[in-house]
């Protein structure tokens, strides 16, 4: 089959100058791959028999980014682009990492090593579509294969099962029988690889068109290792009207509904993750869950943690599973007061995050929390259009105003300040400068 891939004027700059002084260069991987899908390549990786040193030597601008792995970043402009020689990589001693890498002048060596046929394609205007493992034939038929024998891609990197799932998510294909089989032998092999290599593939997962692959990450074992948490929603049924998913199938349903946005598909996988610790069957045999929100923002701190995330994801998100059940009275002070409680950064995504929930629930009652969730959505609009307080930063007088009137610097302050919030949230036509100093002063 032959195939024409358009390659940027750069790219083609870069393996024009190997190829000009004697060395083989061809674009690689992923761009490789998303170019044959029409997709736009997030990236150019460039491969060459070229040595580290020779590479420096040919390009007047390099950064040293990895030449141990035969990686020097080649700068044309301000853009950067990853020229990796030709490699082997010798025996991998825990699931992660090669003991040695050696150099070879053999492309399909180097193609040998990679994790996947779809991403073991070469391609250069002289020689075309180099793709010795049938890449071309997998992305027609949709599958996500292993280069050689699967089992020995997953013990040279146990990376790469979670990486199949997220491949499948991201290109909505399925895994194919004999890689998927190997993946559910060795899945407990994840727990050697890094929390932080693990939570960027699942961000990935999860923000691709299909974050219900997370399925497959549960069906293959690998959830049980890194986020076992899952595998007990998977395992917890719903039995109340507002349900007709198991806890973990509602939130494969609710990450569907969220857009692809990291925290809020976080938010999503996390929001009912203390579901399975609060049930309770009541007297009239219906399942309820009460303190969930507030117990699951404290295992989604501790999961976040775990996994390495950094700090102000995982303020939001806990944000986001504290309060995702919160239901303010359809008035405007009790809808100030929510904006405050929730925090005020945490809008308007945080209206995605209820449609998201009531979407993934049954149908009993749920037109009705859909209107709900609009007039609350059209009265913070309306707050927020008028710019009414919903913070101490937010009123008409601050500190320096309460000093000239003869309070000390303290926590007199804070606490006036705080009152006097708790006020205008009440009566935001109060927030001028001569109401307040006037409620100081009595």
């Amino acid at each position: 089959m032959s195939v024409t891939i358009v390659l940027p004027q750069k790219v083609k700059y870069i393996i024009g100058q190997l190829e000009q002084k004697g060395y083989e260069a061809y674009a690689v991987g992923g761009c490789v791959r998303d170019s044959i899908l029409s997709r736009s390549p997030g990236d150019w990786d460039i491969t060459t028999s070229a040595r580290p040193e020779q590479v420096k030597e040919i390009f007047a601008h390099t950064i040293d980014t990895g030449l141990q792995h035969g990686t020097v970043t080649v700068m044309i402009g301000h853009e950067g682009f990853e020229v990796t020689t030709y490699r082997i990589d010798g025996e991998y001693e825990d699931a992660r990492h090669p003991k040695e890498v050696l150099f070879t002048a053999n492309l399909i060596e180097d193609l040998k090593r990679r994790d996947f046929t779809i991403n073991a394609m070469a391609y250069n205007d002289r020689s075309g579509l180099v793709d010795v493992f049938d890449g071309i034939g997998d992305l027609g038929r949709g599958i996500i294969r292993c280069v050689g024998e699967a089992d020995e891609r997953f013990l040279e990197d146990a990376l790469r099962m979670l990486r199949a799932v997220r491949f499948a998510a991201m290109l909505d294909f399925s895994i194919e029988d004999k890689t998927r089989s190997a993946a559910s032998l060795l899945a407990g092999n994840i727990a050697k690889v890094s929390a932080e290599r693990i939570s960027s593939e699942l961000v990935k997962l999860l923000t691709s068109d299909h974050p219900e692959k997370i399925r497959t990450a549960y069906e293959l074992g690998l959830t049980r290792v890194f986020l076992p948490e899952f595998d007990k929603m998977m395992e917890t049924g719903q039995h109340n009207p507002y349900h007709c998913y198991t806890v973990g199938e509602h939130t494969i349903e609710a990450l569907r509904q969220a857009p692809p946005d990291k925290v809020l598909r976080l938010s999503m996988l996390l929001h009912d993750v203390a579901k399975p610790l609060c049930s309770t069957i009541g007297q009239d045999g219906v399942e309820h869950f009460y303190g969930h929100p507030a117990k699951g923002a404290e295992m989604a701190k501790a999961i976040l943690r775990r996994l390495k995330f950094d700090n102000d994801t995982i303020k939001r998100v806990c944000a986001y599973v504290r309060w995702h059940d919160d239901r303010p009275r359809l008035e405007p002070r009790a809808i100030r007061r929510a904006i405050v409680r929730v925090g005020q950064e945490q809008y308007p995504a945080y209206f995605a995050i209820k449609r998201a929930d009531a979407m993934a629930q049954s149908e009993y009652r749920r037109e009705e929390s859909l209107s709900y969730i609009a007039a609350y959505e059209t009265m913070y609009e309306e707050i927020m259009e008028k710019r009414q307080c919903l913070s101490v930063k937010d009123l008409a007088i601050d500190g320096k105003d309460l000093i000239a009137l003869g309070m000390k610097p303290g926590r007199e302050i804070g606490d006036t300040l705080q009152q006097l919030l708790e006020m205008v949230l009440e009566h935001p036509e109060r927030n001028t400068r001569g109401n307040l100093l006037e409620s100081v002063i009595k």
